[in-house]
């Protein structure tokens, strides 16, 4: 955003050009010369926009919208949802668009096309912001003392549910997100399945509070979507060709990689400290590994 001064101290009232936390700075610090009138043209912090994706999601949406309703501007890109998910969300104010879905990069590349705030958040219909991490963003584009945003995107620490406990070890956090970054900045890997990721060059910074992710309350729901996901993943691999075809590719693949994968999570990176809700997720997600690899592999045999 660049903040309109209008200086009725010269001549032609000559617009100028004035970075929005310079300008709000200078009026603050009332180092605006005396004899001339200003007048700001728009509003001088940053603004945000909420940029998110949803389907069927009645049961999470509220709670997620509650967390952002102080927001600018809030874009839900829906895909066909059969219940409440629409109606919810406009009742927050949130701006509310039908997309056929065809990638989650590419559905919330939709997403971020719609914003119009000098940012953006990208967040999932079941995520939350506690308190602290809502303050922190909230000063950041504030332009406290005169100053901009230093980075272009932020990190911002994600803190997971599974089956009703939160997870604080064996690499689950801090799962750290690239979820804020300026309007224009940031677009979406596309192809690459359910984990698509937002592409910022240049530096980024790191915010300190939590986003809180209710991800799996059940093992019903967290079996299910690992059954979904690893069927995409698995036409993933088979298009790039690893469909662990020898025999040496496949024992690696199948069966080494997740045995692997659990030993360095639950043991090495401290797992074992998420009590029995730990155990069951590090145990499954080696099983997800399995899964993934186990249909790729019978994919290319032309059996799935």
């Amino acid at each position: 955003m660049i903040v309109l001064v209008q200086d009725h101290g010269s001549v032609d009232g000559a617009l100028h050009a004035i970075a929005p936390c310079k300008a709000r700075h200078l009026a603050a610090q009332r180092r605006l010369p005396h004899h001339r009138w200003w007048f700001i043209l728009r509003w001088m912090r940053q603004t945000l926009s909420v940029a998110m994706i949803a389907m069927n999601e009645e049961a999470n949406l509220a709670r997620t919208l509650e967390s952002v309703r102080w927001a600018d501007e809030i874009v839900v890109v829906d895909s066909g949802s059969k219940d409440r998910t629409i109606e919810i969300a406009q009742s927050f104010g949130a701006k509310t668009s039908y997309h056929a879905i065809s990638g989650h990069g590419e559905q919330k590349n939709v997403a971020l096309d719609l914003c119009t705030s000098d940012w953006i958040f990208l967040l999932d219909a079941d995520e939350v912001l506690t308190q602290e991490l809502q303050e922190e963003i909230r000063q950041l584009l504030s332009c406290g003392d005169g100053r901009e945003p230093q980075f272009g995107a932020y990190w911002i620490p994600r803190l997971n549910l599974y089956f009703g406990r939160w997870i604080r070890h064996g690499g689950f956090y801090p799962d750290r997100k690239l979820r804020l970054f300026r309007r224009g900045a940031a677009r979406l890997s596309e192809g690459v399945g359910p984990h698509s990721t937002p592409q910022f060059a240049g530096p980024k910074g790191r915010l300190k509070g939590d986003m809180l992710h209710y991800a799996y309350p059940t093992l019903g729901v967290y079996l299910e979507h690992m059954d979904r996901y690893s069927s995409e993943i698995a036409r993933l691999l088979a298009a790039k060709g690893r469909t662990s075809r020898s025999p040496a590719a496949f024992l690696w693949d199948a069966v080494a990689n997740p045995v692997a994968t659990f030993v360095y999570n639950y043991i090495f990176r401290l797992g074992f400290l998420d009590g029995r809700e730990g155990l069951i997720l590090h145990i499954n997600h080696s099983v997800y590994i399995h899964w993934k690899f186990i249909k790729a592999w019978r994919i290319g045999l032309g059996k799935e």
